[in-house]
């Protein structure tokens, strides 16, 4: 098993329930707090979404990290407004971004797993990481609203409008996740 921020800051996560409990409601909390976190943008807001499913990927490793994305979106399922705006309830999966919420977990996942492969020391691997977890959200966004819709408004209203503010949180993450690497094991030459 690899390493990941979170076992490297506690230990015990990778044995301990409790801990893994703490962690997974600090990571709904971070992910609440960045679906409310939004650039009022035309056609749709660009939330800091992303750049959650990534850190908490890069930090929490891939089972961990899909744990907690499927609870944030099971509160939300359930009703709570853990999603941008006030959106909740089960609608919200069957509307225009049900593609992206399905897309959410399984990327979550792959940060976890890509970054959890050098333990996120590697600004190539953090970047690898982020570009294909978004290639997976745009991509089940993209094919959802596709269904819905077509694909000119998929594309026009569904990834276009996306796609420089999700650079910059790729860019983001990519900087943050070996830093943080850098700052926990108190080394410079990682």
């Amino acid at each position: 098993m690899h390493a990941t921020l979170a076992t490297s800051i506690w230990p015990a996560a990778r044995t301990n329930w409790l801990v893994q409990l703490f962690l997974v409601g600090l990571g709904v909390a971070a992910l609440t707090i960045a679906s409310k976190l939004s650039v009022p943008l035309w056609p749709v807001p660009v939330t800091m979404q992303t750049l959650a499913i990534f850190m908490i990927g890069a930090a929490y490793g891939p089972a961990l990290a899909l744990s907690t994305v499927l609870v944030w979106l099971a509160g939300s399922a359930a009703g709570l407004p853990l999603l941008e705006g006030i959106k909740s309830g089960p609608a919200v999966f069957l509307g225009g971004t049900g593609g992206y919420l399905v897309g959410f977990p399984i990327a979550a996942y792959v940060a976890g797993w890509v970054t959890s492969r050098d333990q996120g020391r590697s600004w190539l691997t953090a970047l690898l990481a982020f570009v294909l977890a978004e290639v997976i959200i745009m991509g089940l966004g993209f094919a959802w609203l596709m269904n819905l819709k077509s694909a000119d408004i998929a594309w026009t209203y569904g990834v276009k409008p996306f796609l420089i503010g999700d650079a910059l949180k790729i860019a983001i993450a990519t900087f943050l996740t070996p830093m943080a690497w850098r700052a926990l094991s108190g080394r410079s030459d990682l």
